[in-house]
């Protein structure tokens, strides 16, 4: 079995950064062997000078998000004024438009390091709600657009049914209904899971599935063991809602219909009680923090520390893609907590790096990355430590540097089962990626 060698300068192996490390990896795309202490490479080997790290996994992103870039910084509003734009560029989008603009942000994540993103889909339909002849026709364009820019991908179907406690969609949402979950779990079924793309189930929120056919979306994924992703409590609004439809709060009315579970992430799980929290880490529900996001949207700073204290496993998103980068969410996680305690230190840059890569892949269901050891996925990114942000610290320092400092501009090489990604910087694949975004939004303005 021909092996290829890759030699780090440094890498991060769990909870240190280590010097001299060649990584043995097969034509499979798997690590075959870790070797520390290797002073010089070996010859042939592949040498990435900096910090290799496992690939970091986006655990949430819509990646239709992206064309707001800009657009919705303009005036002032809040989460709900947001999402009124939002709809617009929604209905824009075709399976091809949705295909090239979805190719140019997964590239995008590409060259800031991400090598896995959960894609929290529920733009389903055509305009009105019709069904395309393939009815997955854009979850296959989302499927597709990864591949081509060298990603993994996690399809989290969403379930998407009212436009709130016992109301019928508006005419916006149309497109993202089924109808029913039974008619949700129809569908979705009929996807396929296939080298690099895992298929699992989304609920969009309490308020957009009734809560008699939460236990539908629950049970698809408990059948297939699949991951089960869901918005939790990002708005007061929302959980104020619940409270008057259900008496009980969203995670509650979660936990009562079967929600809750390892396999289970809430995204955000901002505005909680301490029996939501207790809930949550009692029943290893993770916790998927999208910083930029909810701070661009004014949401509030969720309770982290506490989730994580009660068992709840932590993971990153980007979300709206405010910005695409996974270092800057791990830096924020912390940064947000420092302001909100004003206290520091309340995770370690280890900690917030396996939040990055390692939990958010579970997150996923990509149980075999998100580390360098032998038997992994050979999924890993090299983040340069000579650049204007990174130049200074001593090497054994290689991993608070890069969560309290580097950027996403700091990214030289990822690979990808074993095949480069990114190579000095630029996409293997997608030659201008900045070009393909501004082509792909633009389109969606004619």
């Amino acid at each position: 079995m021909p092996l290829t060698t890759y030699w780090l300068e440094h890498a991060w192996l769990d909870t240190n950064a280590e010097p001299g490390v060649a990584l043995e990896v097969s034509s499979e795309g798997r690590i075959e062997a870790v070797r520390t202490g290797v002073e010089t490479p070996p010859p042939g080997a592949v040498v990435l000078r900096g910090l290799t790290i496992p690939g970091l996994a986006n655990a949430h992103s819509h990646a239709f998000h992206r064309a707001l870039r800009g657009t919705v910084q303009v005036g002032s509003g809040t989460f709900w004024t947001w999402r009124e734009v939002m709809y617009t560029v929604a209905q824009r989008l075709t399976p091809d438009s949705y295909f090239a603009l979805a190719r140019a942000v997964y590239a995008e994540m590409a060259l800031a390091g991400i090598t896995s993103v959960g894609e929290f889909h529920y733009l389903h339909h055509a305009p009105g709600g019709s069904a395309y002849a393939d009815p997955n026709a854009m979850g296959e364009a989302l499927i597709a657009a990864a591949a081509e820019a060298g990603i993994r991908i996690t399809l989290l179907d969403t379930a998407y049914l009212s436009a709130g406690f016992g109301a019928a969609p508006e005419q916006h949402q149309l497109r993202f209904t089924d109808g029913t979950a039974e008619k949700w779990a129809e569908r979705v079924s009929a996807l396929k899971e296939r080298d690099g793309v895992r298929v699992g189930a989304a609920i969009h929120s309490v308020r957009a599935v009734p809560a008699g056919q939460l236990s539908t979306v629950a049970r698809w994924a408990q059948d297939r063991q699949a991951p089960l992703h869901v918005h939790l409590s990002e708005q007061t609004a929302e959980n104020e809602a619940c409270l008057a439809a259900h008496g009980r709060t969203p995670t509650q009315l979660l936990a009562d219909h079967g929600v809750l579970g390892a396999r289970t992430t809430g995204v955000h799980n901002t505005h909680m009680t301490e029996g939501d929290i207790a809930l949550i880490g009692g029943s290893s529900t993770g916790t998927c923090m999208c910083p930029t996001t909810e701070r661009d949207l004014a949401d509030g700073i969720g309770p982290a520390v506490a989730l994580q204290r009660a068992g709840s496993p932590l993971s990153l998103g980007s979300d709206s893609h405010a910005v695409i980068d996974l270092l800057e969410e791990a830096r924020a996680m912390e940064l947000n907590e420092r302001l909100r305690t004003r206290t520091r230190g309340h995770w370690t840059a280890a900690a917030l790096l396996r939040a990055a890569t390692a939990d958010g892949h579970a997150a996923l269901g990509w149980a075999d990355a998100g580390t360098l050891e032998q038997g992994a996925l050979a999924d890993f990114t090299t983040i340069t430590l000579d650049s204007v942000r990174t130049a200074g610290p001593v090497p054994r320092l290689a991993a608070e540097t890069a969560v309290f400092a580097a950027t996403a501009a700091d990214v030289h090489h990822v690979v990808v089962g074993g095949r480069a990604v990114v190579r000095d910087g630029a996409h293997v694949s997608v030659p201008d990626v900045g070009q393909a975004l501004a082509d792909a939004i633009a389109a969606l303005r004619s």
